[in-house]
C-alpha cells in the first residue's frame, strides 16, 4: 500500500492533468439558459387634465384601417376628452353624418380618393380634412402573379387587350378577365372602372366586386393552388404582406396617365418612384398616391381649436401601420389584440406624443362638453331582408365558387327556413370587424365558428350553443410495415436521452479507469507502452474487456498497486455494466408503455406540431412541451404525413373534418376533445331573434336535422 501511494505521489503531473481535464468536460456539460422576461408596458408618464368634452368618432369599413382610428382616440382621451367606441361606417354615410353633426371625425380619410364625397351638395363646406397622418405613402394599382407575368411576359394593363391573354385569368367561362376590384362606395372603384373605358378593355377584362376581403381569400388560395389571379389592391393592407410585391406578385403598369374628369388634375402625380415589385422605375401606377388624413365637422374644428391642433400633429409611418396589419394578418385579429396594439405604438412613441398633446393644450380656448343625444342622431330605417355576417373558419365557413358554404352556413339555412326569415349574407376578413359588425347594429346575425365568451357576451347576444369543441389530437393511422416499425422504435431507443447519458456516463468512468491503470503500469509492463496515444489506448481496451467480464487475458497488471486496482475496478464493473444495462431496458421500457398516444398525458417526449398564435399552441407552452409551430395548419399537415411528427394537436372541428373528408385513411384523431370551448350564433343585444333562434335550434335537434349536418361536416 505504501508502494502504492508513493507511486501515487510521484505520478502527481498526471493527475493533475486528469483533474483539468475532469473540469473541463463538468463545465462543458452545464449551460445556462437565460429566459427573457416580458416587460410590461409603462403607465403614461404625463397626466391630462380630467374631462373637457365628449367626442364622437367614426371609422371605414376597412379594418386595416382601425389601428389609426384607436391611435386617435387614445390621444384625444389623454387630451381630457371622453370619447366613445368608434362607429364603423360607409364612406358616404360617414361624409353625410359628419355634415350633419352626428358625428364629430374619423382617421380614415384618403385624399384625393376621397373628394368625390367632399363635393357632395350635402356634405361641401361642412366638413374638412386636417392634419396628414401618412403623406403621398397610400399606393393604388393592379396586380399579378408573378409566375404568370414572367411567363406571358405581363408588365401592362394594355396586355389584357389581348383575348389570348384575357382567358387566362377567365374564372366563369366568358372569356374575359376576371379582376377582383374595388368595392362600390370606397371611391376607388371609380378609378377602375374609368381605367377600363380609357384603356380599352371592357370587351377583355370583367371587374368583379362584391365583398372584397372574401374575394381576396380567395384569389390568395388560387394562387396556392398555382392559379393565374389579377386584382386590385393598395397600401398598407393585409393583401401585400401576404403576396409580397416583387416576390409573389407584381405590378401591372398602365399605358398612359388617364385619371376620372375630377382627378385630372393629378394625371402627372400617378408615375411613382421606388415601387418594390415593379418592373421599371419610376412605375406607372395608374393612381395617385393618397393621404391618409382625420377628417371632422368644421364647426367642430373651429369650436375645440385644440383637438384641431391635435389633430394637425399626428403623424403615423406607413411602416409602422404595415407592421400593424401584419400582426393582423398573423392571428392578433381580435379587437383587444387592435387595442393593445395601439397602446403599444403610443408608449413607443410617448416623448413626441407628450409634445403632440402640450402644443395642443396651448389653443384650449373652452371646456364645455359637446355631446349630441343619441335622439338627435339619424337612425338607420330596418329593412326585412337581415344581414347575415361571416368569416371563414373551415370547416364552419368556407368561401368557394364564389358563394359560403360551410357546417355554420347549412344550420343557419336551416334556421332561416324554419323562421321564414329572408337575408343577405357578406364575409369580413377578421374577427374583430365581425364582431363589431354586429356590436353596432350593421349585420342582424353573425355565423361562423364564434366562440361563446364572457367578453363578447358584455356586448353581443348568443343563441344557445350549437357545437362543443375544444383540442384534440390527430396522429397516423398505422405507421408502415413491420420492420419499418421496428426500426424506428431502435432509431427512438438508441437516440433517447435516457440512454445517451447512460452512455456517457460509462464511457467517463471508462476513460478514468484506463488512465489510472496506465499510469500505474507504463514504467514496468510491456503491455502497457509509455508513449501516451499508444499507452491509453491498449488500457482503453483492458477496461473495456475487464469491466464486461470478458477477461482475454492478452493484458494484464503487473504491479502489486496495478492489481489492486484491476481487482476493484472488476468489482466496480458489475454495478458500471449493470447502470448502463438498465438505463437501455428502462428507455426500452419508456417507449414501449408510452408508444401509443390516447390523450394529452401521452404528448410528453413526443414530436408533436401545431399552429402559431392558437388556442393549442399557448396549452402546449402552458404544459411545458416544446411543438414545432407553423403558421398554417396546412403545413403541420404534411409534416404528420411524412412522419416527421408523432402527432398534432389542433381545434378539434378542424381536425376532424380534414380527418374524415380530406386525409380518410391515412390519418385519425384520437383520444377525447380536452379545454372546451362553445360555439354560437351572435346578435345585437336585446335583439329580438335571440329566442327564435333558438327555438329553431331545439326543433333541429329534434327533428334530426341537426345531427344529419353535424355528420356532414364532421363525420360520425
Amino acid at each position: 500500500m505504501a508502494r502504492f501511494i508513493a507511486l501515487l505521489a510521484m505520478e502527481k503531473r498526471y493527475f493533475l492533468g486528469i483533474g483539468i481535464w475532469l473540469i473541463l468536460m463538468l463545465v462543458a456539460g452545464y449551460q445556462v439558459v437565460a429566459k427573457d422576461q416580458p416587460q410590461q408596458l409603462q403607465a403614461s408618464s404625463t397626466k391630462r387634465p380630467t374631462t373637457v368634452g365628449t367626442i364622437s368618432m367614426a371609422r371605414a369599413t376597412w379594418d386595416t384601417g382601425w389601428f389609426q382610428a384607436e391611435i386617435i382616440k387614445r390621444l384625444l382621451e389623454d387630451l381630457g376628452y371622453v370619447v366613445g367606441d368608434p362607429q364603423t361606417m360607409d364612406n358616404l354615410a360617414f361624409y353625410l353624418a359628419a355634415a350633419r353633426g352626428e358625428v364629430d371625425l374619423w382617421g380614415n380619410g384618403w385624399f384625393p380618393s376621397h373628394n368625390v364625397f367632399l363635393k357632395q351638395d350635402a356634405v361641401k363646406g361642412k366638413v374638412q380634412p386636417v392634419g396628414f397622418e401618412v403623406i403621398a405613402g397610400a399606393l393604388q394599382g393592379y396586380m399579378v402573379d408573378k409566375r404568370t407575368a414572367d411567363a406571358l411576359k405581363l408588365k401592362s394593363l394594355s396586355d389584357l387587350k389581348k383575348p389570348d391573354v384575357a382567358a387566362v385569368f377567365d374564372r366563369n367561362g366568358n372569356g374575359k378577365a376576371d379582376m377582383i376590384g374595388c368595392n362600390v362606395g370606397w371611391g376607388c372603384e371609380r378609378v377602375v372602372e374609368h381605367h377600363l373605358g380609357a384603356y380599352d378593355l371592357r370587351t377583355t377584362v370583367e371587374h368583379v366586386q362584391g365583398d372584397y376581403s372574401p374575394l381576396m381569400d380567395d384569389t390568395i388560395a388560387r394562387y396556392k393552388r398555382g392559379e393565374p389571379i389579377l386584382f386590385y389592391t393598395w397600401t398598407p393592407n393585409w393583401t401585400v404582406g401576404t403576396l409580397v410585391p416583387g416576390r409573389d406578385v407584381v405590378w401591372l403598369q398602365v399605358p398612359f396617365p388617364s385619371l376620372p374628369i375630377d382627378q385630372q388634375d393629378m394625371e402627372g402625380q400617378t408615375v411613382i418612384a421606388g415601387v418594390p415589385g415593379c418592373d421599371a422605375d419610376p412605375c406607372a401606377m395608374g393612381f395617385p398616391p393618397n393621404d391618409i388624413r382625420v377628417v371632422a365637422n368644421k364647426q367642430f374644428l373651429e369650436k375645440y381649436p385644440d383637438v384641431r391642433r391635435l389633430l394637425e400633429s399626428v403623424e403615423i409611418s406607413l411602416e409602422d401601420i404595415s407592421r400593424q396589419n401584419a400582426k393582423m394578418l398573423d392571428g392578433e385579429d381580435d379587437y383587444a389584440d387592435i387595442e393593445r396594439h395601439a397602446q403599444e405604438w403610443i408608449q413607443s412613441n410617448r416623448n413626441k406624443i407628450d409634445r403632440w398633446l402640450e402644443g395642443a393644450e396651448r389653443f384650449r380656448t373652452s371646456r364645455e362638453a359637446i355631446a349630441f343625444s343619441e335622439d338627435e342622431r339619424g337612425t338607420e330605417p330596418k329593412t326585412k331582408v337581415l344581414r347575415v355576417v361571416t368569416q371563414r373558419s373551415e370547416p364552419f365557413v368556407i368561401y368557394q365558387d364564389g358563394k359560403y358554404v360551410g357546417f355554420s352556413i347549412e344550420l343557419w339555412e336551416k334556421i332561416a327556413q324554419k323562421l321564414g326569415l329572408e337575408y343577405e349574407i357578406y364575409g369580413v376578413n377578421t374577427i374583430a370587424k365581425l364582431m363589431d359588425e354586429v356590436k353596432r347594429g350593421v349585420a342582424d346575425v353573425a355565423v361562423s365558428g364564434i366562440g361563446i365568451t364572457s367578453k363578447r357576451e358584455q356586448v353581443l347576444d348568443f343563441s344557445h350553443s350549437y357545437f362543443e369543441s375544444g383540442l384534440q389530437i390527430m396522429v397516423s393511422e398505422g405507421s408502415g410495415s413491420f420492420l419499418g416499425e421496428v426500426v424506428l422504435k431502435a432509431v427512438a431507443v438508441i437516440f433517447s436521452r435516457g440512454l445517451l447519458i447512460g452512455v456517457a456516463v460509462f464511457l467517463f468512468v471508462l476513460l478514468i479507469a484506463a488512465h489510472i491503470i496506465w499510469v500505474l503500469e507504463r514504467r514496468h509492463n510491456p503491455q502497457f507502452p509509455e508513449s501516451y496515444p499508444q499507452g491509453l489506448w491498449h488500457s482503453i481496451w483492458w477496461a473495456v474487456v475487464t469491466v464486461t467480464t470478458v477477461g482475454y487475458g492478452d493484458k494484464t497488471p503487473k504491479g502489486a498497486s496495478g492489481r489492486l486496482f484491476g481487482l476493484v475496478w472488476i468489482l466496480a464493473g458489475y454495478f458500471v455494466f449493470a447502470y448502463f444495462t438498465a438505463s437501455v431496458s428502462s428507455t426500452a421500457t419508456v417507449r414501449k408503455l408510452h408508444g401509443t398516444i390516447n390523450g394529452p398525458e401521452d404528448l410528453f417526449g413526443k414530436r408533436v406540431a401545431t399552429v402559431q398564435k392558437s388556442t393549442a399552441a399557448e396549452y402546449l407552452a402552458a404544459q411545458g412541451m416544446q411543438a414545432v409551430e407553423l403558421e398554417d395548419v396546412e403545413r403541420v399537415y404534411r409534416l404528420l404525413e411524412t412522419g416527421k411528427v408523432d402527432a398534432i394537436v389542433y381545434d378539434a372541428p378542424v381536425l376532424q373534418h380534414y380527418a374524415s373528408k380530406k386525409a380518410k385513411g391515412k390519418v385519425q384523431v384520437v383520444g377525447l376533445i380536452f379545454k372546451e370551448k362553445s360555439y354560437g350564433i351572435a346578435l345585437p343585444r336585446k335583439s329580438d331573434l335571440r329566442d327564435r333562434i333558438n327555438i329553431a335550434l331545439l326543433q333541429l335537434e329534434e327533428t334530426g336535422e341537426f345531427e344529419a349536418v353535424n355528420k356532414k361536416w364532421f363525420g360520425p
